[in-house]
């Protein structure tokens, strides 16, 4: 699904990702942890497009097409979902209208027949109730004035409205208390299948007790370092990244 080889990002005259090698395949869980400033939340934003990064070198493949020649829409109209460590506010538009909006245009896309207004509330409060999201806000702006929780639920009430195939997670748990932890991640387990792949940027194991990961990568100085399956999170909660940092040899 997702094939990233020898990928160079930089900032400027910074470079933040120093060759990247990563493959995600349908039905797949990966977690990537490490250090901060090790480049995580930078390969979440140049996957999904984001122009403030310049991609130096190496290439990224998306169901068999080069990504790194697509656009910020079409990357998202071809599946891709970026879930933010600081969701955005979007003064004066619904969610609920927002959702209709990008709803269609992902149905084009596929070229699919678009919804009936019958039809989209139906999935509307279908997929509110995966993270338990209060219908009131859907008639609300964008995030304006919801609190840290109600942000990140919203996050995956999107993610649940879209159907992503691929949905990269950026510190969703940054800033969630143990309850609304538990609501947002087991939403995430509720989305995944076997047809599509998450990506979980993430700090802590806590997550982790919820959304299970096949594999566990650490990113440090802008390389994958080391690679294992769901024990390398707890070793990492227990002993830090010192045993890997200190053997690590550019």
């Amino acid at each position: 699904m997702l094939k990233v080889t020898n990928l160079h990002a930089s900032v400027g005259d910074k470079e933040i990702l120093r060759g990247i090698n990563l493959e995600v395949k349908a039905g797949e869980v990966h977690a990537i942890m490490g250090p901060n400033g090790s480049g995580k939340s930078t390969l979440a934003s140049v996957l999904a497009g984001n122009e403030k990064f310049t991609v130096t070198a190496g290439e990224v493949t998306f169901e068999g097409r080069n990504m790194l020649e697509m656009s910020i829409e079409d990357r998202a109209r071809m599946g891709l979902f970026l879930g933010f460590q600081y969701p955005v506010e979007i003064p004066g538009v619904t969610m609920a209208n927002f959702m209709k909006m990008a709803v269609a245009e992902q149905r084009k896309f596929r070229g699919e027949e678009p919804l009936t207004t019958a039809e989209f509330l139906r999935l509307m409060r279908e997929k509110s109730a995966v993270v338990e999201l209060d219908s009131k806000l859907t008639s609300r702006a964008v995030n304006e004035g919801f609190s840290g929780g109600e942000k990140k639920k919203n996050e995956i009430f999107q993610m649940a409205m879209l159907d992503p195939k691929l949905a990269i997670l950026d510190e969703t748990d940054s800033g969630l208390d143990i309850d609304a932890l538990r609501i947002v991640a087991t939403g995430v387990t509720k989305l995944h299948t076997a047809e599509n792949a998450t990506v979980v940027i993430t700090h802590y194991q806590r997550l982790l007790d919820y959304i299970v990961p096949d594999y566990v990568h650490v990113l440090y100085k802008g390389r994958i370092i080391h690679s294992g399956d769901k024990s390398l999170a707890l070793k990492l909660e227990k002993e830090g990244y010192d045993w890997l940092i200190n053997d690590y040899k550019e």
